[in-house]
């Protein structure tokens, strides 16, 4: 899958790929500039040796590796384990062609519904999840040991529905943006 970067920079081709051993050392340099303290090379290592019932994928700009993700598969439910960009690189939509991506893979598989933990004071990662149909439900208390800080937990239900596949494509093409796709249906992906 390829996209093109969309800000002041030269068009740049993104490639997503599944994620490899070898690209850990710069997984680890994303994770260190963006967590307080983020997941152990140990960690991805175990995620990577089980590849059954799981995704996790890497954005690349030639070798540069600039995001990555991962979804873990359980019943009917996907749950995002991570998702983080290079801070150099973020606001060019790599985010969400990660997490479109991750989608699609839950849908292919026959998953019914999302769920994440995002922290409670990071309005930029909620507005992305809001976008892809995740909605509040829940808090988890001091989730995040470092800080003590709190996790929304978010959900977005009715994922195999038409509607959602037809979501995935105008945000995978950044035919409009977030907010504008907050705005189509403040319903959508609530569970009835």
């Amino acid at each position: 899958m390829t996209m093109a970067a969309t800000d002041h920079r030269p068009v740049t081709e993104v490639v997503l790929t599944p994620m490899r051993r070898r690209h850990l050392r710069a997984v680890m340099r994303i994770e260190a500039q963006t967590q307080a303290r983020g997941w152990s090379v140990g960690l991805f290592l175990g995620e990577l040796a089980r590849p059954e019932g799981r995704r996790y994928l890497v954005a690349k700009v030639g070798a540069q590796v600039v995001g990555f993700g991962g979804m873990l598969f359980i019943g009917s439910d996907g749950h995002v384990t991570t998702l983080s960009v290079d801070p150099a690189w973020r606001r060019q939509g790599i985010a969400t062609h990660l997490l479109a991506a991750l989608c699609r893979e839950a849908i292919a598989r026959g998953l019914t519904a999302l769920t994440l933990e995002v922290r409670a004071h990071n309005p930029e990662a909620q507005g992305l999840y809001r976008a892809f149909g995740f909605v509040p439900a829940g808090v988890r208390r001091n989730y995040y040991a470092e800080t003590g800080e709190d996790a929304l937990v978010m959900w977005a239900h009715e994922i195999d529905e038409p509607d959602y596949a037809g979501r995935l494509d105008a945000l995978d093409r950044g035919a409009v943006s977030h907010a504008e796709l907050r705005g189509l249906d403040p319903s959508f992906g609530v569970n009835p």
